[in-house]
């Protein structure tokens, strides 16, 4: 016998997070870059008529948002929990000795009577200027650089320099050996040629220099390990056109395989890199403005939000006024939405600066040695500690230092620089990753160029120094900083 169906009603409690556009605001103001904010605080000032710019001296902290009592007219402030900002204002801010602070300042970029000096001072205000500078790394510097480490002869290097001063800013080069051969005074031994060519076209980044498309990929799959009678290699150098057109059924009649093993062929060239320069930038500097500010004013390391340039904003007292007066509800409901969005947004832009703040004020904690010695004394550091020592979540850490730079007495770096992974010291000790990098590339600096130490004999070295890290860790960290194995670095004179 069937079962009567019924209906049931249950009632349940349940908890969850209601990611309201006011939150989702206040989330992209925190992660986007001072940039960024620029252009949303312009867009947001043209848009938002209830919105203007602050000009008076008096800073004044975020603004309560208001809503229409429908009793009589007043304002209060409404939130719920999630809406609550998650921060409070550093309390030590205000005990700053600003005038001291500026005084130091100035001295520091400008000389003692605040203009420009001679001798040492001009370089020093000069490095000063050069911290908040970064410069791209160029496609013909990487390879000079990789080329002046090679064991290639005077003469092979000076037509080194000619292939890489020729290539185009993708990384290809666009004229014959003949007419390098005839530049570099070589002709007509254009061997020499050629065979420096394929010197540098096993250089980083994979596939440079080729002459054409095929060349290139086929360069990037030989780095792969790849012969040139695999699949992926015939493809690419005699039926190229017929996969860009993505032709897999003729294919693989033409080659005779079937058609599972040309798509596997086609997922290893669908990952090479077909323009090898694009990652690397052009000949433009990249100005950085940083987001904080770290100087050292006596013994202390102290912080500063760089807020020049972004304006201070207010809900306009005329729209308040005219909130408070008879009007149609149309009229009301237009100002009241707009002060909403204009004070959230305020309130959003605060509660970014004082997580900024914090935040960085928790790493300068963290990174002493390494503000005051420099990246060898860099410390392992990792969200968490950050997070744990303001009292934040490790995504609102996250989402703070993304895109954020920071000018310190090292220089100026992102934000997320100083977070890094640790390896085993000496006596159960930890070193940051970024220190045991800056230790090799200061062993190699000082090696002997015609017998340079391999990666086993470093990580001996670093033994020593108690910083326990196997050869193939080296030689990984060693790639990563683009240097080239011990063979590769000798130089025959």
């Amino acid at each position: 016998m069937a079962q009567d169906a019924r209906i049931v009603l249950q009632q349940r409690l349940s908890q969850q997070l209601v990611m309201t556009p006011q939150l989702r605001q206040a989330i992209k103001i925190l992660q986007v870059s001072r940039a960024e904010l620029e252009t949303l605080i312009d867009h947001e000032l043209t848009e938002n008529p209830v919105l203007e710019e602050n000009v008076d001296e008096k800073v004044e902290g975020p603004p309560e948002v208001p809503t229409v009592d429908g009793q009589n007219g007043s304002e209060e402030w409404q939130a719920t929990e999630g809406e609550k900002p998650e921060v409070e204002a550093p309390s030590n801010v205000g005990e700053i000795d600003w005038k001291e602070y500026a005084e130091n300042y100035s001295n520091d970029i400008h000389g003692s009577t605040g203009h420009a000096s001679s001798g040492g001072d001009d370089d020093d205000r000069r490095a000063a200027l050069e911290n908040v500078l970064v410069k791209r790394t160029l496609l013909p510097d990487h390879l000079m650089w990789q080329l002046r480490l090679s064991d290639l002869s005077d003469i092979e290097k000076e037509v080194g320099a000619l292939i890489i001063g020729s290539l185009d800013k993708d990384g290809y080069l666009p004229i014959q050996v003949e007419e390098v051969a005839f530049l570099a005074d070589t002709w007509p031994d254009v061997d020499i040629v050629r065979r420096v060519l394929r010197r540098i076209q096993d250089l980083d980044p994979p596939g440079v220099a080729a002459r054409d498309l095929s060349e290139c990929l086929l360069i990037q799959l030989r780095q792969l390990g790849l012969t040139d009678d695999s699949l992926p290699s015939r493809i690419v150098r005699d039926y190229l056109p017929m996969l860009e057109s993505r032709r897999f059924d003729r294919l693989a009649r033409e080659l005779g395989v079937p058609i599972e093993q040309i798509a596997e062929a086609t997922k290893v060239i669908s990952v090479l890199e077909p323009k090898p320069g694009r990652d690397f930038g052009d000949q433009d500097t990249r100005y950085v403005t940083p987001d904080v500010f770290v100087h050292k004013v006596g013994e202390e390391f102290i912080v500063t939000l760089n807020e020049e340039g972004l304006p201070r904003l207010r809900v306009s007292s005329f729209y308040r006024r005219m909130l408070g007066q008879n009007g149609s509800p149309e009229a009301r409901g237009y100002i009241q939405e707009k002060m909403r969005a204009a004070a959230w947004l305020i309130k959003s832009i605060h509660q970014r600066q004082r997580t900024l703040y914090m935040v960085t004020s928790s790493i300068v904690k963290f990174q002493q040695e390494f503000l005051e010695k420099g990246v060898s004394l860099l410390r392992p550091l990792v969200l968490k500690d950050v997070a744990n020592d303001i009292g934040m979540h490790e995504s609102t850490v996250s989402r703070a230092t993304a895109g954020k730079y920071v000018h310190t007495p090292q220089g100026t770096f992102e934000l997320k620089y100083f977070f890094t992974s640790s390896l085993r010291g000496g006596q159960g000790s930890e070193v940051s990753a970024e220190s045991v990098k800056e230790k090799i590339r200061e062993i190699i600096a000082k090696e002997d160029a015609k017998k340079p130490l391999s990666d086993q004999y470093i990580a001996e070295l670093l033994g020593k120094e108690q910083i326990d890290i196997a050869r193939r860790t080296v030689a990984k960290y060693r790639e990563l900083m683009g240097i080239l194995p011990s063979s590769k670095r000798k130089q025959v004179y």
